[in-house]
């Protein structure tokens, strides 16, 4: 009787220690296709849910509680013989020490995807090799997601995840518009090539200050962990003196903006002018949500 319960005992352990990384909602609206049938696109949603979250995208050994809780989203605008264009929504979260809240890491909006796919096709991920731009594109965001949520619990810890992604560019420069430096300065291309660049360190460096340093820190004394906050964002500062509107700030506080606001707009005081002043410099765009900062 012992061996059996200690024989389930492993089995569950394994089990647990081997579950994949991702905790992913994946959504396919097609309100503007009216002239296919349907269930090409259920089949694809469900496709894709199974694909990203049955995958096991790294080494590492998660915990299902320790799993990424994101999201994925295809917004087909064009649909014929298999072959779909879309834009497509990536966000992630991560929670926070000691509370029940879900801090937004990332959110992506990718204008430029196009992918064919058969109904009832297998989605197999091989790092090696190029088979289909959709498998692509999912590959380079779930490792994209992995990498920014390791670089929020130690310094640089989402290299390796980086690197993944960075190779998936490099075997899909002929998988479409987003792959390559002649698809723009905001394509896939300069997210993840940007981000591995000592240029851009401050990014990084932000992402871990902001989640680790300061968020975590907010259960134990929230004053302490705004101010901490607010040295976290003067990183971004320090990237906008040698790229000003870079891609990987817009990408930081496309995620963070309203989560900044609601930091600074209750419980107890901190001086936020010097904050706000950073905050309009580097983030023109979200000057109507800084004014709203007291």
């Amino acid at each position: 009787m012992h061996k059996w319960i200690g024989l389930l005992l492993l089995v569950g352990f394994s089990y647990t220690a081997k579950a994949q990384e991702l905790n992913c909602k994946v959504s396919v609206s097609f309100d503007r296709i009216t002239d296919a049938n349907p269930q090409i696109f259920k089949t694809l949603e469900k496709s894709l849910q199974d694909f990203v979250n049955n995958t096991r995208w790294t080494t590492r050994n998660f915990g299902r509680s320790e799993r990424i809780e994101c999201s994925m989203l295809f917004n087909i605008s064009a649909y014929d013989n298999n072959s779909f264009t879309a834009m497509m929504q990536v966000a992630s979260s991560r929670p926070v020490f000691n509370s029940t809240y879900q801090s937004p890491v990332l959110n992506i909006n990718d204008k430029d995807v196009s992918f064919r796919y058969n109904e009832g096709e297998n989605l197999i991920f091989n790092p090696n090799s190029f088979d289909s731009n959709l498998v692509a594109l999912v590959a380079f965001y779930a490792n994209m997601i992995i990498a920014v949520d390791a670089d929020t619990y130690s310094e640089e810890g989402g290299t390796d995840y980086y690197q993944a992604a960075q190779n998936i560019v490099s075997i899909s420069q002929s998988g479409g518009k987003g792959w390559t430096q002649q698809d723009g300065n905001q394509s896939r291309y300069f997210l993840v090539n940007d981000v591995l660049s000592n240029t851009y360190k401050p990014f990084r460096e932000a992402q871990y200050a902001y989640h680790r340093v300061a968020l975590d820190k907010m259960a134990d004394n929230q004053k302490e962990g705004k101010e901490k906050a607010i040295i976290a964002i003067k990183k971004l500062a320090e990237l906008h003196k040698v790229r000003p509107n870079a891609f990987l700030t817009r990408v930081f506080f496309d995620a963070k903006s309203d989560e900044i606001v609601a930091m600074f707009s209750g419980g107890p005081n901190v001086p936020i002018n010097e904050l706000q002043d950073v905050l309009n410099r580097v983030s023109p765009m979200n000057g109507s949500k800084w004014g709203k900062l007291r």
